[in-house]
């Protein structure tokens, strides 16, 4: 498999679940760095969706990445260390800007 890069948007196997979680193959956002990927078997992730948010930000962040098939918006509160076996097709990549505000929004929710 090619390197899994920070920032970038890839296909994922989110099954299984419980409760609440985001569910099935949909796209994630890459947040851990490109040596903690290669070296650990796993990735940090947040779900994206197509669905139009109700809750703004810090909880979700529309991407205005202009190479995503659809409209789309990282949950924030979303947050998962996944197996890099879950990991497919790298479908998009988020710019720095975006990056910061959604790590900017995460730090919101944690409190830090």
């Amino acid at each position: 498999m090619a390197r899994i890069l920070r920032g970038e948007i890839r296909w994922a196997d989110l099954n299984p679940v419980r409760g609440h979680e985001q569910a099935g193959l949909r796209p994630v956002l890459i947040l851990s760095h490109d040596i903690f990927n290669e070296r650990s078997g796993t990735v940090i992730a947040m779900a994206l969706t197509s669905q139009p948010q109700r809750a703004g930000f810090p909880l979700t962040f529309e991407l205005k990445t202009g190479k995503l098939p659809k409209r789309s918006w990282v949950k924030i509160s979303q947050i998962r260390t996944l197996s890099v076996d879950r990991i497919g097709k790298k479908i998009g990549r988020a710019t720095p800007e975006e990056l910061v505000q959604i790590i900017e929004g995460l730090n919101e929710i944690i409190g830090t």
